[in-house]
């Protein structure tokens, strides 16, 4: 199955939500901003995930960097005030 995720990243959290391709919300958490429990959770659907979209805000860096140190691909920083 192929699986989409956003994470919601905030300063203190994160929420994750994943996704099918038809759009059916298949996981969603929120979870604090520990790069490793963040991992965890995405674990279970890493082999899934065509690609996963971060919220670019002032601290997104440490996310992108240790998602893909953890071989996540497809990885996308989105700006929410230009999205339609």
């Amino acid at each position: 199955m192929q699986l989409y995720a956003g994470l919601d990243l905030h300063s203190r959290n994160t929420y994750i939500g994943i996704m099918d391709k038809e759009f059916k919300r298949v996981f969603g958490k929120r979870v604090s901003n520990n790069l490793s429990l963040i991992i965890k959770t995405l674990e279970p659907f890493q082999d899934q995930l065509q690609g996963i979209v971060v919220e670019s805000t002032f601290n997104w860096y440490w996310l992108i960097d240790g998602l893909m140190d953890a071989g996540y691909q497809g990885l996308h920083l989105a700006n929410p005030s230009v999205l339609f």
